[in-house]
């Protein structure tokens, strides 16, 4: 468990170096805002390091808003890390900026050697929704312009590099928009935006896509709070399978995975080798809670999707005492040197 006493953690995302470690990407803010709900636009790229994806060290942050006047000098928000051919670390992370107040999202780049220090690449964003096929910016229809949760893996035929993004197409029914918006690249510096691979299915969002082979099937994992139906209003979490991890996604079939409290989990190996999931704990008893749970081990079974042989109980933290008030004993987190 990643729990932070004066911070507030939510998505993640994770790489494993040469020798081995095990290290967690994830959106921190200061828990002295008081209202959970204004973390968003105060959010920084926070950095771990475990050997096992339970007890992790806490080392200097990835990345933080630029200085104004950028793109992104608001808030720094969610991405992925691959590695590429030049055997450096590229973070790919989404990016708002003040000029407009954070309701436009675009995508950029940081790259490092070490995982450790990162420097951005170029002074622009890397890749902006087309309206070819996505929605830009319009009040009257969403509440803020989708392009943001990068997820970058290579092509499986070995032809460059695939871009998952969340977005919404350009039509439809308002609430019904979300789709899995994609673009390819040759290098992972230069960008093309393609259609996305699904169609509008009943979410207005589909947040944090990630795609992974689990037990021999391609499957798309991603979270929504923006279901059309209520009566599906009470799933958060959805698995869609595809022929490859290329998809396409028939969204409108996604199985749901049920979990009372957890949001944008990424499919993780263990230690063991096993498929895992990890996310953060959004609201219990009425309280966002904020930190990273310990490894939930899934597997696929077809006809039902994801499944885990049981809830962990231990997921769920005693409400007893607050996380910001926690020992650093009972935090599972050993602060970096």
């Amino acid at each position: 468990m990643l729990r932070l006493p004066d911070h507030w953690v939510w998505d993640s995302w994770y790489v494993q170096d040469d020798d081995g470690l095990r290290h967690a990407f994830f959106l921190r803010a200061s828990r002295a805002l008081l209202d959970p709900h204004r973390r968003h636009l105060r959010a920084v790229i926070g950095h771990a390091i475990s050997t096992d994806l339970r007890t992790w060290r806490l080392v200097a942050d990835a990345l933080l808003p630029a200085d104004p006047p950028g793109w992104d000098d608001l808030a720094t928000w969610t991405g992925s890390v691959v590695r590429g051919p030049d055997e450096k670390w590229y973070l790919f992370y989404t990016g708002v900026g003040r000029a407009e107040g954070g309701l436009v999202q675009r995508i950029g780049l940081a790259v490092s050697d070490d995982l450790t220090t990162w420097h951005r690449h170029g002074t622009g964003p890397l890749v902006e929704a087309d309206p070819t096929w996505y929605e830009l910016l319009d009040r009257n229809l969403w509440y803020e312009q989708a392009w943001r949760d990068p997820w970058v893996f290579p092509d499986p035929a070995g032809t460059g590099w695939h871009m998952l993004v969340t977005a919404r197409a350009n039509h439809g029914a308002a609430a019904e928009r979300g789709v899995i918006g994609h673009a390819t690249s040759d290098d992972l510096i230069n960008w093309t935006v393609q259609p996305p691979l699904s169609t509008p299915g009943g979410f207005g969002h589909l947040e944090v896509p990630q795609v992974a082979v689990v037990d021999g099937q391609p499957l798309l994992l991603f979270c929504t709070n923006a279901v059309a139906d209520p009566e599906g209003a009470e799933h958060r979490i959805w698995t869609a399978t595809g022929a490859s991890v290329t998809g396409p996604w028939d969204i409108a079939s996604a199985q749901p995975w049920p979990h009372p409290h957890l949001y944008a989990p990424r499919l993780v190996s263990d230690v063991d080798g096993r498929w895992a999931l990890i996310g953060f704990l959004d609201q219990v008893d009425g309280e966002f809670v904020g930190e990273l749970t310990d490894p939930i081990p899934v597997r696929y079974h077809p006809g039902t999707g994801l499944v885990t042989d049981g809830l962990d109980e231990d997921v769920t933290p005693d409400r007893q005492a607050s996380p910001a008030a926690d020992d650093s004993s009972t935090q599972c987190l050993v602060p970096g040197t």
